[in-house]
C-alpha cells in the first residue's frame, strides 16, 4: 500500500475528521489537471451553476466515473486510492469526481453541511465516505478556501434544511451550538495540496470576493461493502481498476473520451422529506 500518510496523520483524521496532504501532486500533475479542467469540451458541456443565497454562483462539474482522462487517472492513482483505503479502513470504489470553480469576484459561497446528507439520499447505509479536495490554485481565506468544523465528524449525521434550491444546508440551530463548541479550520491549500475529509465532516466556503479564482479538482471514494443499497443513479459500486502513480504523467493531457466518466447534466439535490430536487 502507497500512502503519504504516516500513522500520526492517520490517527488525526480519526480524531479531527480532516487531515492534510500537502503536495500531493507536484507541478507536472497540477499543470495537468489544470489544463484539462480548462479545455476539456465534456467539463465545459456538463458545467452546472450552484446559487447560494445572494445570487453568487460556485460553477461545477460532476462525474461519477474514473475513466482513462488525466483527472481519472490521478483518481485512480495508488497515492490517493491506498490513502482513502488506509482511512476508511477497507477497500474502496470511486463514488464521484467534480470540479468547483469559484471564480473571481462572483464564486458563490457554500452552506454549512456535510456531504453525508447528500450522499445518505443516494442509498449509502453508512458514512464510511471521504473525499480529497486537491488545489488546482491557491485557496485561502480571501478567496473562498474550504472551512472544516473539527471534530463534527462524530457528531453524526445532521438533519439539512433547504437553502436554495441549489442548496441544503445543516440544521441552523444546531450549527449555532455545534460553532460554539468546536473550532473551524481553514484549509488554505497552495496548488498541489489536498485535503481529505470525512463525509459527516461539516464544512462551507466563503464567496469569492478576490481578484482571484480559486478552482479545485474533487475526488470522493466510498467503502464496497457500503454500497448504494438504490440505483437511482450510477453512483452505485463499479471496480476501480488503480494504476501506479506515474500514470498521471505518462497519459498526459487526455481528455474524457465518449461515456466513460458519466457526467451529469443535473445536480441532485434532496429535500428534506427525501425527494429529490432537480437543477
Amino acid at each position: 500500500m502507497t500512502t503519504p500518510l504516516n500513522r500520526d496523520q492517520i490517527n488525526a483524521y480519526h480524531e479531527d475528521g480532516l487531515v492534510f496532504a500537502r503536495g500531493l501532486f507536484n507541478a507536472r500533475e497540477v499543470a495537468l489537471l489544470r489544463s484539462a479542467m480548462e479545455q476539456d469540451p465534456a467539463i465545459a458541456a456538463h458545467s452546472l451553476l450552484r446559487a447560494d443565497g445572494e445570487g453568487l454562483g460556485t460553477r461545477i462539474s460532476l462525474w461519477n466515473r474514473a475513466g482513462d482522462s488525466v483527472y481519472g487517472m490521478a483518481a485512480r492513482c495508488e497515492r490517493v486510492v491506498d490513502t482513502a483505503e488506509a482511512l476508511i479502513g477497507e477497500p474502496v470504489y470511486h463514488f464521484q469526481s467534480k470540479l468547483t470553480a469559484k471564480d473571481p469576484r462572483v464564486g458563490g459561497a457554500w452552506e454549512w453541511h456535510q456531504d453525508y446528507g447528500y450522499w445518505y439520499y443516494n442509498g449509502c447505509l453508512r458514512p464510511d465516505m471521504l473525499s480529497f479536495m486537491i488545489a488546482l490554485d491557491r485557496a485561502d481565506r480571501d478567496n473562498g478556501c474550504l472551512q472544516i468544523v473539527k471534530g463534527s465528524h462524530k457528531l453524526g449525521r445532521i438533519d439539512h434544511v433547504s437553502i436554495t434550491d441549489k442548496q441544503n444546508g445543516a440544521d441552523p440551530a444546531r450549527m449555532e451550538e455545534i460553532l460554539k463548541r468546536h473550532e473551524v479550520v481553514y484549509c488554505e491549500l497552495d496548488p498541489g495540496d489536498a485535503v481529505i475529509f470525512h463525509a459527516n465532516a461539516l464544512h462551507r466556503s466563503d464567496q469569492n470576493r478576490s481578484d482571484r479564482r480559486r478552482w479545485t479538482f474533487m475526488a470522493c471514494y466510498n467503502a464496497i461493502s457500503n454500497d448504494t443499497v438504490t440505483r437511482d443513479d450510477d453512483r452505485y459500486y463499479v471496480p476501480l481498476e488503480k494504476v501506479d502513480d506515474g500514470a498521471v504523467l505518462r497519459g498526459g493531457l487526455k481528455f474524457a473520451s465518449g461515456e466513460d466518466e458519466h457526467f451529469t447534466s443535473r445536480a441532485y439535490v434532496p429535500d428534506v422529506a427525501g425527494v429529490e430536487r432537480v437543477s
